[in-house]
């Protein structure tokens, strides 16, 4: 449970990132709504591996690369949905950027990232 709940944490402080980045380049910058949300995808990307590596998993002892190359692999799944996500939420169900960007990032986070961070990537 212990994990869970880091992860969790970890996740939060990724979103923070993620959603800093969203926000600037749309709001104040005035970017494309999938511009901010893949450069913030990205930027939360690598602050939740550096936190999954050394924090939640305590997996320092194995190899960075291995690992990178993994979470990259698990990590352009997450790309993908959260930026389909995105895309067909804001289009199709006509919410705001920033409601879709949140609705997406959570359902992916919970169902996808925290699994195969913890069996695939970080095991």
């Amino acid at each position: 449970m212990a994990t869970f709940v880091k992860a969790q944490a970890a996740s939060l402080a990724a979103t923070i990132v993620d959603f800093a980045v969203f926000i600037i380049l749309t709001e104040w910058l005035y970017c494309w709504y999938l511009t901010g949300s893949i450069t913030g995808t990205i930027s939360g990307g690598i602050t939740n591996f550096l936190l999954g590596r050394v924090w939640v998993f305590a997996a320092t002892e194995r190899g960075i690369p291995k690992q990178a190359l993994k979470y990259i692999l698990v990590w352009a799944g997450n790309l993908l949905l959260v930026s389909a996500g995105v895309f067909v939420v804001r289009e199709y169900a006509g919410f705001t950027p920033l409601l879709s960007k949140i609705s997406v990032s959570l359902l992916v986070g919970f169902s996808y990232n925290y699994f195969l961070q913890k069996k695939f990537v970080f095991k």
